[in-house]
Parts: structure tokens; C-alpha cells; sequence
């Protein structure tokens, strides 16, 4: 997946900037590079938003539309899940027809069903439109990262722009909630969706302005195989997870999750014989990037699951409104930002087995103090919590990024950062996928229902938290308060289970960057 837009880049420029060798000191990017990245924040930072926005609307959504425990992870991973799906395929598919195009028609798509998405009337047709923009953000993401290798030719400056890719990511993922605090105080939990339209509507007219438009001139064939084995690897596998944690040990379960590795080993199979690769998972060969690429996912697994536990303790547990409860992780959001900014000049010299490893083991302690700390009137270890595991990932995924495509030879720089994206939309997936299923296994399992209730409201409060506190609102004064205070312990006893798995997730990631991450060969590193 080679990318010409360096060539068109550095068509007004001197030619000793064009043809200056990569990672040399009198590299320099063209003022209009930084201008095409500006531009491509823009996508960032609407998938990234897109991706945990609904933790804080998920209430608001449970109250309306009445999802199920599955339905109601569904809704929250059916985007990330197809958008990792394709995001690998559209890559190709922007090789070949080209990357502006692509980005156009995803703009365009995305903004139409963000639309659809807003009203939805039904828990099924928003988990079908939420699908669908997975199928258009995947059109978005596959320029983004791609551009920092090709048109920061010099390493410097590439890490730079690569913290600041990191930054918008993150910024992204963590303003989220905040986001979607203040959209759901103030207006229908549909105007989260909504907020990609203002987004799009710039992109839409400054990307013909400041992005030439740019082609593989030798593009592989379209690979519609691997496609659908990229999926049907991914979907059995989510699938089994949340049928394994709501419904016990079950064949099927069991069954999906071993379909689905058996996809997974056959396209890996078929990407290896294959003379153009969808993906060239040869890359996972070099040590630096397939740990750089496991640490990513960790990271993405640990934020996305916290987030999608503490949005809900917030609001329905210590009382928060949605605002209150947006601005309770907005010190974690500034630290992340900050955080993967200033690992820049320390990455020049610190090792990244040194540097990512103590990243990550803060992110974890952050998870110990929601384990340890974290009580339904407390909100000060949320806030330090969130916090810690801000500045934790907000550094590690600056560097390892930055080594995922310093790993990768420059013509393979299209395909490391398709796995780089694709790495963080699967941690988005799974850290509502493992650590979601496994906080409403508990929750179910857990929670003691007042015998008063008919069958119905046991059915939903049983269900997910915010069906308990919709139930409790609709009994006496005294029944309702036993069975808002038995789905509240029961929710916080789930999050101290899930909180010591992120620990473990944290701590696991941490040793991998102990054992994989080096420099790679030739980047210039001074340490190595």
C-alpha cells in the first residue's frame, strides 16, 4: 500500500526538501504537510469521538429505548467492530480509486447516517446504523496515519506529528463523554450523533483545497475474500465473548469463538500466499512492531473499558449529571493530551522498553485505585484514576506508534498504518466486549431483586444498571430504594472485578514492551 501523496506534497517546494533521504537532519516537511494533517485531525477525531460518545448517552438510550444486556453492548460495538473489519480493505480500495475520493465519499456517508442514527425508534435499528457508519468511518481512517510516514520524511518532526495523531485520537476518545455530557443534559441522546455533521461539513470543503488527490500506480487486485474473512474472524469471536459472559459456558458460544479463530488463521494463511497482500502480516515478524501493535491494543482495551464502566457509576450511582459527570474526566482528557505531547523530547532519550513499560504500569495503578478506592459517594479516585491511566496511554501510544512506522519499510507504510488503526478500533471492541460482558455477567448474577417486582421489571432490572434505577423509579419509596441500593453494589462489586483485570491487561501490555519494543534498524536513535 504505497502512497504518492509525498510527491504531490512536495510539488512546490525545493527539490533537495523532495529528495532529501528519510530520517536525515535536513529532512524538512513542506508547510502545506502540516496544513494536510490539520485537515485529517478532523476525521480523527470524529471516529475517536464516535467510538465512546455513547458511554455517557447509554443511560439516556437504555431509558428509551430499552435495550437488553446484549443489545445495549451491541449498540457500542457494532461500530468500532465493522470499522475494524474494513479498515485494512478500504485501505486498498483507496489505493486504488483513490485516497481523496475515498475520504470524500466517507465524509459524505458518515454525516448521512449519523443522521439516521439519531432517530432511530428502535434498540435493533440503532445496532444497524451504528454498523452502517462503521462501514463509512472505514473509508475516513486509512489516510491518516499513513501521511505522517510518507510526508514527515524526518524522524523529529515525524514524532511530533505523530503525537499530535496520538493527541487527536485520544483527545478524541477521552472528550467523548465530555461531549456527550453536555449533548445529553441539554438535548435527545439522537444529538450525539448529530455532532458529525458540523464536523464533516469543513472536511468536506477543505480537503479538495489542501489534499492533492493520491493512488498506489500499481495497486493490488481488490481482495473481497479477505474481506469477509477479516470479518467473519472478527464478529463469531465479539459474539462468543458476550455469549460466553450473559449466558454462562455454552456450546455456542464456544462454537462462534472457535469459528472465528479459524477464520482468522485462514486469512493470515492467505495473506502470506498471496503475492499482493490485503495485509502483510509479515510485518508482525519484526519484533518492535508486533509488540508496538499489542501494546496499542492493551492501551485502546483498558481506556475504552474504563470508560465504559465509569459513565455509568458517575451517573446513575454518585447522582452526577451528564455534565458534571463529563467535566469529573476532564483533568484525565488534558493529562492524556498533554502526556503524549511531552513524551516527544524524553522519547529522544529514554529506550521505548523503558519508557513504555513505566507508562503502562501507571495507567495501571490507575486501575488499583478505582479497585481499591473507588466508593459510590467518592468521586476524587475517579478523577485520579482517570488521570493516571491518561498520562499512562497518552505516552505509550505516542511512541509506540511512532515505532510501528519506523518499524516498517517506507513502501510498507500504507499497510503498518492500517494495522496500527486496525489495532485500535479492535481494542475498542474488545473493552467493551470482554470487560463489558464480564461487569454484566456479574451485575446479572449478582444483584438481589425485591420479590414485589412482576416479571417484567425483574427482567430489566436484572438486565443493566440503567434498567434497575428506571425500575426503582417506578415502585414505592422503599422498594425502590432497596433495589437502586442492591444493583448499585452489585455494579461496583462487577467494576472492582473489572478494574483488576485492566491491572493485569496493563501489567501484561507492560511486559510485552519489556520483551519486544527496540528501536528499529535505522531509525537513528542515539540510545541504540
Amino acid at each position: 500500500m504505497t502512497d504518492t501523496s509525498q510527491t504531490q506534497l512536495h510539488a512546490n517546494e525545493p527539490t533537495t526538501t523532495a529528495a532529501a533521504a528519510p530520517d536525515t537532519p535536513t529532512a524538512r516537511a513542506p508547510r502545506r504537510a502540516w496544513f494536510a494533517l490539520a485537515v485529517l485531525m478532523l476525521p480523527v477525531l470524529l471516529v475517536s469521538v464516535d467510538n465512546t460518545v455513547l458511554s455517557f448517552a447509554l443511560p439516556a438510550i437504555s431509558r428509551d429505548l430499552a435495550p437488553t444486556a446484549a443489545q445495549q453492548l451491541w449498540i457500542i460495538d457494532a461500530y468500532p467492530l465493522v470499522l475494524a473489519g474494513l479498515l485494512v480493505a478500504m485501505g486498498s480500495a483507496g489505493d486504488r480509486f483513490g485516497r481523496r475520493r475515498m475520504l470524500l465519499i466517507g465524509s459524505v456517508g458518515f454525516a448521512v447516517l449519523s443522521i439516521v442514527a439519531a432517530f432511530a425508534p428502535t434498540a435493533e435499528a440503532l445496532i444497524a446504523s451504528r454498523a452502517a457508519l462503521g462501514f463509512f468511518g472505514a473509508m475516513l481512517m486509512p489516510s491518516t496515519l499513513s501521511l505522517l510516514r510518507t510526508v514527515f520524511v524526518e524522524r523529529e518532526q515525524r514524532r511530533l506529528a505523530i503525537a499530535i495523531w496520538a493527541s487527536g485520537f485520544a483527545a478524541g476518545s477521552a472528550l467523548g463523554p465530555l461531549v456527550g455530557g453536555v449533548l445529553i443534559e441539554h438535548f435527545h441522546w439522537g444529538s450525539v450523533f448529530l455532532l458529525a455533521v458540523p464536523v464533516l461539513v469543513p472536511l468536506l470543503i477543505l480537503v479538495p483545497l489542501l489534499i492533492p488527490e493520491s493512488r498506489d500506480p500499481a495497486p493490488g487486485r481488490i481482495d473481497i475474500p479477505s474481506t469477509l474473512l477479516s470479518l467473519a474472524a472478527m464478529v463469531p469471536v465479539v459474539f462468543g465473548i458476550k455469549s460466553l459472559a450473559t449466558d454462562g459456558i455454552s456450546g455456542f458460544g464456544i462454537q462462534a469463538i472457535v469459528f472465528g479463530l479459524f477464520c482468522g488463521i485462514w486469512f493470515v494463511r492467505r495473506q502470506l500466499k498471496s503475492r499482493s497482500p490485503m495485509l502483510d502480516v509479515r510485518l508482525f515478524r519484526q519484533g518492535s512492531f508486533g509488540g508496538a501493535v499489542l501494546v496499542n491494543l492493551f492501551s485502546v482495551i483498558a481506556l475504552v473499558g474504563f470508560l465504559y464502566f465509569v459513565s455509568q457509576h458517575l451517573q446513575l450511582i454518585a447522582g452526577l449529571s451528564p455534565v458534571a459527570a463529563g467535566l469529573a474526566l476532564l483533568p484525565g482528557l488534558v493529562a492524556m493530551i498533554i502526556a503524549g505531547l511531552a513524551v516527544v523530547p524524553i522519547a529522544r532519550r529514554v529506550r521505548p522498553r523503558v519508557l513504555v513499560p513505566i507508562a503502562l504500569l501507571l495507567s495501571a495503578g490507575g486501575y488499583a485505585v478505582i479497585a481499591w478506592f473507588a466508593t459510590a459517594e467518592s468521586i476524587a479516585p475517579v478523577v485520579i484514576a482517570f488521570v493516571m491511566l491518561g498520562v499512562g496511554i497518552g505516552a505509550a501510544e505516542t511512541v509506540s506508534n511512532e515505532l510501528i512506522l519506523s518499524s516498517a519499510p517506507p513502501e510498507k507504510a500504507g499497510a503498518a498504518s492500517a494495522v496500527s488503526e486496525t489495532a485500535y478500533e479492535l481494542g475498542a471492541v474488545l473493552g467493551t466486549a470482554v470487560l463489558g460482558s464480564i461487569l454484566a455477567a456479574h451485575y446479572s448474577a449478582a444483584i438481589v431483586l425485591p420479590t414485589e417486582l412482576t416479571a417484567a421489571q425483574a427482567s430489566t432490572a436484572s438486565e443493566t444498571l440503567a434498567g434497575a434505577v428506571t425500575v426503582s423509579e417506578q415502585l414505592p419509596a422503599a422498594i425502590g430504594e432497596q433495589l437502586a441500593a442492591s444493583a448499585a453494589l452489585a455494579f461496583d462489586e462487577g467494576v472492582v472485578i473489572t478494574s483488576l483485570i485492566g491491572v493485569a491487561l496493563m501489567v501484561a501490555a507492560a511486559v510485552v514492551a519489556v520483551l519486544a519494543l527496540r528501536n528499529p534498524k535505522g531509525a537513528g536513535a542515539a540510545h541504540e
